[in-house]
């Protein structure tokens, strides 16, 4: 079992990126990997959390040892699996999050993708109560500035937000309303506008 990977980050995708370490390229699945686009070409150090299935490895990737525990308490609530507690934590309202576990906020849950009311009642079952110990100081941030882009940049920022919104599973149909909204903002990074995505995508 793996706990995390020091190398350089060479690839950036809209479900992963490759960081390689003496000479391995390793494909590290994450919930916004844009995050670390001011980091490409640098050293990086990511914890690991290493998924095998009967026909299938994988590598999931976290910036902090705080978001790979809720990570690994989310995978455990029964209808949980990583891609989807993934795309739970893609969201970085991490405080909002556990705040709705410990008051059985069953509406929110189900704003995630893949989470019916069948699974957000089992979140809140297996995990209130239970997710004290964990310190949202040190959860998910905001590792590059927001920049004022030009025009044909900020149609590429956009493309690969939408892209990494697909790749963490919500619909086309949710996608699609998002997507009307983003256009008219402010020209920004594909990192602003993943998190401005998730923000609308939770409301």
């Amino acid at each position: 079992m793996y706990e995390y990977i020091k190398g350089v980050l060479t690839h950036i995708y809209p479900g992963y990126l490759v960081v390689e370490a003496y000479g391995v390229g390793y494909h590290i699945l994450m919930a916004n990997p844009f995050r670390y686009t001011d980091y490409h070409s640098k050293e990086v150090m990511i914890y690991l959390y290493q998924n095998v299935s009967q026909d299938d490895m994988r590598l999931f990737g976290f910036k902090s040892h705080e978001e790979k525990g809720l990570f690994l308490k989310l995978i455990n609530v029964s209808g949980i699996g990583p891609k989807s507690a993934l795309a739970i934590l893609a969201n970085e309202n991490h405080m909002g999050l556990i705040q709705a576990i410990e008051h059985e906020d069953i509406k929110f849950l189900q704003k995630f993708p893949g989470v019916g009311k069948k699974t957000a009642s089992q979140i809140v079952l297996d995990l209130k109560g239970k997710l004290g110990e964990l310190s949202v100081d040190n959860f998910t941030g905001q590792l590059s500035e927001d920049l004022r882009i030009d025009s044909e940049q900020s149609n590429l920022s956009l493309q690969e937000a939408i892209e990494a919104l697909y790749a963490l599973g919500y619909a086309k149909r949710e996608v699609n309303k998002v997507e009307k909204i983003l256009e008219e903002l402010e020209r920004t990074t594909t990192d602003a506008y993943i998190r401005e995505g998730l923000r609308l995508l939770m409301k």
